[in-house]
């Protein structure tokens, strides 16, 4: 027994939703349906932001905002001019949901919780009419050309499904990206995107929940990030470390995790100019133990043991540095090289560069260049973004661009 639609959204996550909201918001009179293989809609939704939601960022300027995307970044510039964080902003108000800033840019619904995110959407497919259908494990998908025009043809393990318009927000799901493939589409292989690196360091090894504003680079690459760091019980996290990780998805995937990075722990501070501050702290606190208090604004911890490691001894007054000992801390802060063996997932913010061929979307529409009646909506392409509500802006942006060129 096969059910028709004149739209089926596969996937009921974030861009599902939110696509299938605003086409029903913009004409009532369509019949529409969201398909989710698993027993729960909204799943990604409800663990984000450690379940608070990170919806998106205080970010307002479309050309500012590209530039958190290293993949999708020249793409998103024409969507972003359509739907931006400040679009996101007013569609949740209206709706209802009223959200704040945090100090980093981060945006969360006032309540902190992202159940009130999932109510918001759970409560509009009802009051609009969509059917939300789930256990839709999707099997098929057929394109049937009849003389009345052409329709599409799902099945799922539990029903057939027919409709006119296609919507795919089915995020990174290796099986949909092999039925795509069939047809015709170019699937750019997946490969981790925000990942933690694994060091084993005794300068780090005592060191968990130290952070510090850093500059990074990954050695014989051109991959370099600020910001803070996060010394964890694996080795090394934190906003700087992500950033590292998204930009250089493919070229860490290739080097199979296995590399070597330097750590400037007074981040923007070079060893040159390090060095000299270190030679006037020799002469202000010559009677001082050079291992007790840190100069820098870091902690205390992470300085004495970046002096332990330079061949300073506990005790060492910084009147009896050598020449030698001030240009090895010079170098243990401004360029520490660490060797990274391995990641770690980042929470269970799991994120993939890879999707859908953008080359192959027409990014006004959202809509697939090699079939009528196909759009796109969330990670399914190609488009990744680093951690602060990047991903999700990206799933609101795709979601109302689809919705608007289907209605």
């Amino acid at each position: 027994m096969s059910q028709n639609f004149d739209i089926i959204i596969v996937g009921g996550g974030a861009g599902g939703f939110f696509t299938a909201i605003n086409i029903a918001e913009k004409n009532p009179k369509l019949k529409i349906a969201i398909l989710e293989r698993g027993k729960e809609v909204l799943t990604k939704v409800r663990i984000s932001g450690g379940g608070r939601c990170n919806v998106t960022h205080a970010c307002f300027e479309p050309n500012e905002l590209v530039k958190f995307y290293p993949r999708g970044e020249k793409e998103l510039r024409g969507p972003f001019h359509q739907f931006c964080s400040g679009d996101t902003i007013e569609w949740f108000e209206k709706h209802g949901v009223e959200l704040k800033i945090e100090e980093d840019g981060r945006m969360f619904p006032v309540s902190n919780s992202s159940q009130t995110i999932i109510d918001c959407f759970t409560s509009a497919t009802k009051k609009l009419g969509i059917q939300v259908l789930t256990g839709q494990s999707v099997q098929s998908i057929y394109k049937s050309e009849t003389p009345d025009g052409n329709f599409w043809k799902i099945e799922t393990q539990n029903g057939q499904y027919n409709c006119e318009k296609l919507v795919l927000a089915t995020g990174s799901n290796p099986k949909m990206w092999e039925m795509i493939q069939d047809f015709g589409h170019t699937i750019v292989s997946p490969v981790p995107s925000l990942f933690t690196f694994n060091i084993k360091d005794s300068r780090i090894k005592e060191l968990p929940g130290v952070s510090a504003q850093v500059s990074v680079k990954v050695k014989d690459t051109k991959l370099a990030s600020t910001g803070p760091l996060l010394v964890t019980h694996w080795g090394m996290s934190g906003p700087a470390i992500l950033k590292l990780s998204a930009w250089g998805a493919r070229i860490l995937f290739e080097k199979n995790y296995q590399f070597t990075i330097f750590v400037n722990w007074l981040n923007d501070i070079d060893s040159e100019d390090a060095e000299k501050i270190l030679k006037e702290l020799k002469q202000e606190h010559s009677k001082k133990t050079v291992s007790k208090k840190s100069p820098f604004e870091f902690p205390n911890r992470l300085w004495e043991s970046l002096v332990l490691a330079s061949g300073i001894s506990e005790e060492t007054k910084w009147a009896d540095l050598s020449k030698a000992q001030l240009q090895n801390l010079s170098n243990q802060l401004t360029n520490g090289q660490f060797q990274v063996n391995g990641k770690s997932t980042f929470k269970e913010e799991f994120v993939t560069a890879g999707g859908i061929d953008l080359k192959e979307i027409n990014f006004k529409t959202m809509e697939s260049k090699k079939h009528e009646n196909l759009y796109f909506a969330g990670e399914i392409v190609n488009i990744d973004a680093i951690t602060g509500g990047f991903n999700f802006q990206n799933a609101w942006t795709s979601g109302f661009i689809v919705a608007n060129a289907i209605v």
